[in-house]
This record gives structure tokens, sequence and C-alpha cells, in this order.
């Protein structure tokens, strides 16, 4: 297994970001920043590929759900790069979905609020001609932890061939703010929501398992290397069930 040298990733991150842009004749990008240790990181290289002056931030809160502390650090990690910054609370439009004819369940409530945010952020792209930046990692890609036309629609994902555990040590180089660093990952769909707590694991026992699968271990070798049964067959019947988001929609042949 190759060692993760951070310098080196920051590097081809930075020169692929601003590579990928050119190759599209647009100049500037746009990030939803939560507040979160991935969007942060999403949005600092994306600062230092382009330029403050060529990126946008949008905050995006659910009042009431989001935590503060989280608007506070979005704002304030912005306001530090000198980015401009719009601030889009999602509740008055969220309602509009909560009161359908058929009832949205709760799953369908909280993958409404992805998808509210993607419009929002290509709303914004399409005005001005800007991209708009993904902030998932490679653990949830492999977990599906993700929603479909929500957070996984964007032009480009910095950090998708990055895990968790990769995403900090990056984050801890490049000197992010330890608030962000040490908060608990959330997507914060729900009020109390944790990212490991949903998972069943935290992401430095989830990137052992997700390592094995991609070197293509067996159930039976991942085990013997100490995980939890239950924990690895869990994370195997997730990783099939949700391959369906990593793939464009099938096309049926006439």
């Amino acid at each position: 297994m190759t060692t993760f040298d951070p310098a080196k990733t920051a590097q081809k991150l930075i020169k692929g970001i601003r590579d990928y842009i050119k190759t599209t004749g647009m100049r500037h990008a746009v990030v939803g920043l939560s507040g979160g240790i991935d969007s942060s990181l999403t949005f600092k290289l994306t600062v230092d590929a382009l330029g403050s002056q060529n990126v946008a931030a949008i905050v995006m809160p659910e009042l009431g759900v989001t935590n503060e502390a989280n608007i506070e650090h979005a704002k304030q990690l912005a306001g530090f790069f000198n980015v401009k910054t719009y601030y889009q609370p999602i509740n008055t439009i969220a309602v509009d979905y909560s009161i359908a004819p058929w009832k949205p369940n709760k799953l369908a409530k909280m993958n409404t609020k992805a998808r509210i945010r993607a419009n929002l952020l290509y709303s914004y792209a399409n005005t001005h001609k800007a991209l708009v930046m993904g902030t998932s990692n490679k653990s949830e890609a492999y977990l599906g932890y993700g929603t479909k036309y929500g957070d996984l629609a964007v032009d480009l994902q910095p950090l998708g061939n990055l895990f968790k555990t990769e995403v900090y040590a990056l984050a801890e180089y490049l000197n992010l703010p330890r608030e962000i660093i040490e908060k608990a990952p959330t997507a914060e769909l729900e009020a109390g929501q944790t990212d490991e707590q949903e998972l069943g694991a935290p992401y430095a026992i989830l990137d052992g398992i997700l390592r094995m699968v991609e070197e293509n271990k067996r159930k039976a070798s991942i085990v013997k290397a100490g995980y939890p049964e239950a924990l690895v067959e869990k994370i195997l019947r997730r990783i099939k069930a949700n391959e369906h988001k990593g793939v464009m929609p099938p096309i049926l042949e006439t």
C-alpha cells in the first residue's frame, strides 16, 4: 500500500482543478460551503487553484437543523479568503416540497434538502458561468453516502480519490482551522445526525475495510484481519446496494 503524501497530493489536486477548469473554457467555480471538513478542504483547494476572485461560496443552512457553529465556520472561512459569499437558507424552499400531495416520507424529505442545495449551486453556476465543485470523498462514494442528483450532482470531485482518513490528513497539512477538523462529520439532513453514527463505525475502521475491498479482498480475509463480521457484512451490502449512484442511468435497448 502506497503511503499517503499530503504535500504531493495537494500539489496534484490544485493543478488538477486548474487544468480541468481550463479545458472547460471557464474561469470560475462555486462551492457549497457547510463548515464541515470536506467542503472546507474542497474550498481551500479550489481557492489555491483559481484564486479567491474566481471562487464563490454558498452557505445553505436549514435553520433549526444546521448547527449555528457550522454556519459561522463556513462564513469565517470564506471571509478569511476574501471570497464572495452568499447566504441562502433552504427552509422556505423545502416547505413547498414537504406539502406535496403524496406526503413525502422522512427519506424523501432528507434527500430533497440535498437536491435543493444542488439546484441553488447550479442556479449560481449557470448565471455566472461557473463549475460546481463536489465535496464527496472516496469513502462516501463506496458506501453510497450521498444523494443522487443532490450532493452527487457536480462538475468535478476534487476529493473523489481520497478516503476520509486521507481527507483529514490533507486538511491537517493545509492548516484548516482546528474547529473544522475536530468536529464530528455530519450531512445535517436531520438534527443530531452524524456520519459515523449512521454508517455504524468510525471512519478509521470504515476506511480499513474499504481499502481491503478496493484490493479485492474477500469477506473472510477482511474479517480475519480483525474487523467485526457484522460490520463487514453491512458495509458489503451497502456497497452493493448503492452501486447505481456511481453510474449513469441504464438505457434500455430497443
